[in-house]
Order: structure tokens, then C-alpha cells, then sequence
């Protein structure tokens, strides 16, 4: 199939450093290629990929100093993937709600995969307005605050079988917490768990603006008090596999619904168990008493890290290779394109220039 990737602007396509939907695009997109697919990528110019790259930044616009607005790099976004919509069979989009309003001429052949919580007060009206658009969730339990919309499926995320090697070996025997410094990440349980457990606690994460407040105010204090807790701040894919791998465990103390939770199984890949509260996709990703121990309160977490020794850890690099590697990801998106109403139909006539004479000054401020 020709299919049209369309990735948000924010990262690189794979991001440098933390950005999980746009390392689930890449990771989709290499999978399409690597299955035959003619896949063209719409995404930043510092992106990598062996799909043909449409580049509408010089870079991501997070790396960017001088971008202030992120709007209308993406509106030149969609008027890239306007100007080339009839080349392509299926077009994916991971932006989003912004294209919906433009793309009703070949909606037919549109899919657009909601990579972010859906339980904002604002999202029902707005997905009610937009009823024949293809819509893909992450987990079935991100579904749940939607009103009846077009769901063409649920698709749990999936990484390259050999992105992250499985360690199996001993230990250095200290719990691992990776992602973002954040409320809903309930960094402050993670090191309460550690410092009960009497284990050593490594925090690799990026810290927002918007969270630095949260930061100063409720977890640097908690460092201060604990002396088993090293913060190491934030780290790129090449350090992960070492990070998750060496670790005992992942904790994942989460306390919001979230949509999937990429790090579940990133640490499943490296053969680590997670201990995941029960929120949101959790039940769905973690394989209780095999891939890791589902828990409900802080207790429960404690005894757990105690039980880590009951797991195999081959069996948790198992679980990774049954249910969630990239290849499988990719074929279950294809099966939901070829199903699309308008996929493999001739498009509507577009108003389009020639591409020589089409000039968009695609380039990032600065």
C-alpha cells in the first residue's frame, strides 16, 4: 500500500531524547517499510527514516529556541499532506484533532490514532462533530470517556524485536523510574516504595516547565531526605537499554489513566519486571505474576518488590516478544487500513500547484 505517516512537529521522528508518540510512529513506519509498504513520512527534517521524508521543519520545534507558537508549523504541516493526499491509499494521522476539519474530501481514506488521555472536558463535543472520521485507540481503557465515535480499533503499541536486548544475567539491584516529573507520574510514590523496600532508587526523566514548580516543591525535598534515590535526569535510547536493564525492576506508580505506558514494555523488553499500580492501560499491558505485579496502593508495591525474585525474567522478555513487538504493530494497522471505506479508491480531484512552483518556505523560524 502507498501510506502517508503524519507525525507531530514537537520531536524528531525518533525523538533525541523522551517523545513517545513520535518513537511510535518511527517505530511503525521502519515496521511498514520493512513489510513492502511505499511510505512516505511527514514529520520534522531532523527526523531518520528509511520511508521518503517530507520535511516541514528544520527541526523539531521542542529543540528550537525561537519558536514561541507551535500552530503554524503545523498548519503548514497539513497543507504538505493537502497538496500530496492523492498519492496515498491509507493516510495515518498521529496530530491529533487538527487536521479533522481539513481532510473531509478523502476522510474515506484517513485513520487517526489518539495517542493522549481522552477524559478532558472538551474532547466529547468535539468528537461528536466529527463522527465519520477512523479513530484507533492505544488500550480499550483509553476508550472510555469517549461518546460513540467511529472506532476502527484498538492497537497496542509495539517496538522493534531488537531495539532493546533482553539481560537476564544478575543484577545491580536497584528499581528504576523513567519518563517525566509529573503529578500524574507520582515520582514521590516511587521513592517512598524504594525507600520502604530499603532498595536503591534511579530516576531517569525530563522535567518540564510546566512541572518544575512540582519539582521544587515536592520532589527534590524527597532527594534531600533520601539517600538511596539518584536522580539522572534525562536519557536517550542508547542508555535506556542499560538503565531498564540493569534494573531489578520499573516502578510505574502512576495515578491517572493512562492511554498505554511505553515504558511497561520497554522494560519487558529488557527482561525487567514492572510493579505498575492499576490505572488506566496497566491491566492490559502487564501480564500479573508473569510480566510483572499489578498493585493497588503503596503496600502492595512494597511487597511486591519483595516477591521479584518469584519472576523468570525469560518469561517476561517472552510476554514482550508474544504481544508487543513492532512487526505486529504494523500488520494490525494495515489490516485497519485496508478496511477503511475509501482505501485503494481513487481520491477526489484536489486543487493542487505543481510541486516545482508549491514553495511553502517550510523552514522553522530562525
Amino acid at each position: 500500500m502507498r501510506i502517508a505517516q503524519i507525525a507531530p512537529l514537537a520531536e524528531s521522528v525518533p525523538p533525541k531524547l523522551y517523545g513517545g508518540t513520535e518513537r511510535i510512529v518511527s517505530y511503525l513506519t521502519e515496521a511498514l517499510v520493512d513489510q513492502g509498504h511505499d511510505v512516505t513520512l511527514f514529520a520534522s527534517g531532523d527526523s531518520i527514516t528509511r520511508a521518503e521524508l517530507v520535511p516541514i521543519t528544520k527541526t523539531a520545534l521542542r529543540l528550537n529556541p525561537y519558536v514561541r507558537d507551535p500552530i503554524p508549523y503545523h498548519m503548514m504541516l497539513l497543507e504538505a499532506v493537502r497538496q500530496r493526499a492523492d498519492e496515498f491509499d491509507a493516510l495515518h494521522f498521529h496530530i491529533d484533532m487538527l487536521h479533522m476539519p481539513l481532510v473531509q474530501d478523502f476522510v474515506g481514506r484517513t485513520v487517526t490514532t489518539l495517542h493522549g488521555r481522552l477524559d478532558l472536558p472538551d474532547l466529547p463535543a468535539f468528537y461528536r462533530a466529527f463522527p465519520h472520521h477512523s479513530l484507533v485507540s492505544i488500550s480499550d481503557n483509553q476508550r472510555l470517556p469517549m461518546p460513540p465515535v467511529n472506532w476502527a480499533g484498538t492497537v497496542l503499541h509495539g517496538l522493534p524485536r531488537d531495539l532493546l536486548p533482553p539481560r537476564i544475567g544478575r543484577k545491580e539491584g536497584y528499581l528504576a523510574f523513567l519518563g517525566r516529573i509529573s503529578p500524574e507520574k507520582r515520582p514521590d510514590r516511587a521513592i517512598r516504595i524504594a525507600a520502604r523496600s530499603g532498595k536503591p532508587l534511579k530516576i531517569a526523566a525530563k522535567i518540564d516547565n510546566v512541572d518544575r514548580q512540582y519539582w521544587e516543591e515536592q520532589i527534590a525535598p524527597l532527594l534531600d531526605r533520601h539517600p538511596n534515590i539518584q536522580f539522572i535526569g534525562e536519557i536517550n535510547e542508547t542508555q535506556k537499554a542499560e538503565f531498564l536493564g540493569n534494573a531489578s525492576a520499573l516502578l510505574f506508580p502512576i495515578d491517572w489513566p493512562e492511554p498505554f505506558g511505553l515504558v511497561m514494555i520497554e522494560a519487558m523488553a529488557c527482561a525487567t519486571p514492572v510493579i505498575a499500580f492499576r490505572c488506566g492501560s496497566v491491566p492490559e499491558v502487564i501480564d500479573h505474576g508473569v510480566s510483572g505485579f499489578i498493585v493497588d496502593d503503596e503496600d502492595q508495591a512494597v511487597e511486591a518488590v519483595a516477591r521479584l525474585h518469584e519472576l523468570d525474567r525469560g518469561r517476561v522478555r517472552a510476554a514482550f516478544d508474544a504481544r508487543f513487538t513492532a512487526d505486529r504493530m504494523a500488520s494490525d494497522y494495515v489490516a485497519i487500513y485496508r478496511d477503511l471505506p475509501g482505501a485503494r479508491t481513487p481520491a477526489p480531484s484536489l486543487p493542487r500547484q505543481r510541486r516545482e512552483q508549491a514553495d511553502l518556505q517550510l523552514q522553522a523560524a530562525g
